[in-house]
């Protein structure tokens, strides 16, 4: 059995107050090179969210999730940087930030099935 190509992946956590710096996971972002994937997939616990910061506005932190997926998925609806490459969009939505919404570390693995590896992150990680 090969070993499996291998991916990058980071965890999008959203971080309502920058200064307490607590923060929620909310997404992965996975790339494998040669299997020509890259994808963000996203989700909000509200109830985790408003337990951090009761007056965080979960629909606009979700509506800006959305744009990293759409983003990573290089639909023209997530603007200008959805048309670069796929390496690029990935640098680009795993740079550090100090938003509401930042990347953890990039961390990498050796997979076989890119989108179930993704599956089984957002499970883990995200819940």
């Amino acid at each position: 059995m090969p070993a499996g190509e291998p991916f990058a992946y980071a965890v999008l956590r959203v971080i309502p107050d920058l200064e307490r710096g607590e923060c929620v996971n909310a997404g992965v972002v996975l790339f494998c090179r040669r299997a020509r994937f890259l994808e963000a997939r996203t989700a909000v616990d509200e109830a985790r969210l408003h337990a951090l910061a009761p007056t965080a506005d979960g629909v606009a932190i979700a509506a800006y999730l959305r744009t990293l997926e759409l983003i990573a998925a290089g639909d023209p609806a997530g603007g200008p940087v959805a048309a670069q490459e796929p390496s690029e969009r990935f640098h680009w939505l795993v740079a550090p930030a100090s938003t509401i919404v930042q990347p953890s570390t990039v961390h990498t693995g050796l997979t076989q099935d890119a989108p179930a590896t993704l599956t089984r992150l957002m499970t883990r990680l995200v819940g």
